[in-house]
């Protein structure tokens, strides 16, 4: 074990991802598809999203949170498969316990998806690399499917690292590599960082991480509230966030802070398209976990803020529209905030899982 850059003891996490999930699932179970272009999610006649789909259908294209009439026109040869929630929760379930058979500090982030913090384990010699490896070949062994791993100092960079050598592979970030590999990174790299926010921070000039840290803390919060800080941590590489064991997510959201105010409501109306679709987006990579309420919240010009929230089952951009009117008619004035979100239901909650892909 190292010493991380503030004098404290460097930690070991590992970030494991599945590769295309729910498509692996299903060419596991049929082999059939083996070789073939696949994809999960709703049908196209009911406006449905593909949740996943696996790297023969990427070759074309086609992506997760993209409607499902739009995939099949990329790739005509495309098998759409309606999802199978209860074979995705036993896959995951024995995943998981894999995963703690290595450490119980496991923070799960989606069916597929978990970060683990191995420092301490003496497992393989307490090398994270060879604990990470044994996983891998224990999922695709156990479960039938492959997985990839980022192993690093915190989670952030664990996370970036597990994208590195997809699918089936693994990549670490050293502790004293930190620096220069986060420098590098496109600022899209950035959790939370999505394409509007991204088409923002190139706008200003602002492509990588080490472009990112010739920003203050505080020009960030002019720019992006409190978003502003975390830019600020992770363009340098820092993320003091403890892997921690813990309930499922109870919503998920995203938002803007705009340099000039929105001054009406139709300003608001044009900007709010590239948030929801940001939204299905975030939503797909955390695993798609089923939606009880939608919400629009807003801040004004005057930093007062409010949230317009209702039911519903699927992420409806008439319906977040309906709840932007809602919440501006509350006060009507310029606004210098649009966020959009949902509050999720717990993940073994079957009912209305697959409206998320209608």
């Amino acid at each position: 074990m190292g010493v991380g850059a503030h004098g404290g003891v460097s930690r070991k996490i590992i970030h494991c991802d599945c590769d295309c999930f729910y498509a692996a699932i299903e060419v596991r179970d049929d082999p059939t598809l083996a070789g073939r272009p696949v994809a999960v999610g709703g049908r196209p006649e009911t406006r449905g999203v593909v949740a996943t789909c696996n790297y023969e259908a990427r070759a074309f294209g086609v992506r997760s949170a993209m409607s499902a009439a739009k995939a099949l026109r990329l790739c005509p040869e495309l098998v759409l498969l309606r999802p199978r929630f209860e074979a995705y929760r036993a896959a995951s379930r024995r995943i998981l316990t894999i995963y703690r058979a290595f450490t119980a500090l496991v923070e799960p982030l989606s069916l597929d998806e978990a970060y683990l913090d191995v420092t301490g384990v003496d497992r393989c010699r307490g090398s994270a690399s060879l604990m990470a490896e044994e996983i891998r070949r224990t999922i695709l062994s156990e479960v039938g499917i492959t997985a990839s791993a980022g192993i690093a100092p915190n989670k952030f960079l664990a996370k970036v690292a597990s994208d590195w050598n997809k699918p089936n592979g693994q990549f670490v970030v050293r502790p004293d590599e930190v620096d220069a590999f986060v420098a590098a990174l496109p600022v899209e790299r950035i959790f939370g960082v999505g394409r509007v926010t991204a088409e923002k921070l190139h706008r200003l000039g602002v492509a990588t991480c080490g472009d990112l840290r010739s920003w203050s803390a505080a020009d960030l919060g002019r720019r992006f509230g409190s978003f502003g800080a975390r830019l600020y941590r992770l363009c340098r590489g820092e993320d003091p966030r403890p892997v921690a064991p813990r309930s499922q997510r109870k919503s998920l959201s995203v938002e803007t802070t705009y340099a000039r105010d929105l001054p009406h409501l139709g300003a608001c109306r044009e900007a709010l398209p590239a948030l929801v679709v940001e939204l299905a987006e975030r939503l797909a990579k955390a695993g798609s976990p089923a939606i009880d309420k939608l919400f629009v919240k807003i801040r004004f010009d005057d930093f007062r803020h409010t949230t317009a929230e209702g039911p519903s089952v699927a992420i409806e951009l008439a319906r977040c529209l309906e709840l932007l009117a809602e919440g501006w008619r509350r006060r009507s004035r310029p606004v210098r905030l649009l966020g959009v979100g949902v509050r999720l239901r717990p993940v073994d909650e079957k009912a209305g899982q697959l409206a998320l892909f209608d």
